[in-house]
């Protein structure tokens, strides 16, 4: 997927994905509580996303991604907690900050730099399984 998006719309997309996945209905004022964005600011954002064929949403009805949204919105999340996971887990970054890194970095990292941070998350992992005597 080479669709250049905005940080901004980026964060919107993987936060209509985080509602939906934790609470099933996303209303433009959950994304607004969650971003700390004004109601307007979010409208005016989904109405953009929804010309760009990312949300479906009707006049005050709810937001959903479709079925491109979705797959970008899974993409820009697994990139968030690879980053997150390899933070907390690999340098040992605490939870707060390592989630708060991650939502910056997940904009501007490489695909070839992301694909080292996760194989050294899945080297710690083993090697952290196989330290403890857990047989993965």
């Amino acid at each position: 997927m080479s669709i250049k998006l905005s940080s901004n719309m980026e964060d919107y997309l993987e936060t209509v994905h985080v509602l939906t996945l934790r609470n099933g209905n996303v209303r433009v004022k959950d994304i607004a509580r969650e971003m700390g964005k004004t109601m307007p600011s979010v409208s005016a954002a989904m109405k953009k996303m929804e010309k760009r064929g990312f949300v479906c949403h009707p006049l005050y009805d709810l937001v959903g991604l479709t079925a491109e949204g979705a797959l970008l919105a899974e993409k820009i999340y697994s990139r968030h907690r690879l980053i997150r996971d390899f933070l907390a887990d690999v340098l040992g970054v605490d939870a707060a900050c390592a989630e708060t890194d991650a939502c910056h970095i997940e904009h501007v990292v490489s695909d070839q730099t992301l694909a080292g941070f996760s194989r050294l998350l899945d080297e710690a992992r083993y090697h952290s399984g196989h330290l403890s005597g857990d047989k993965r």
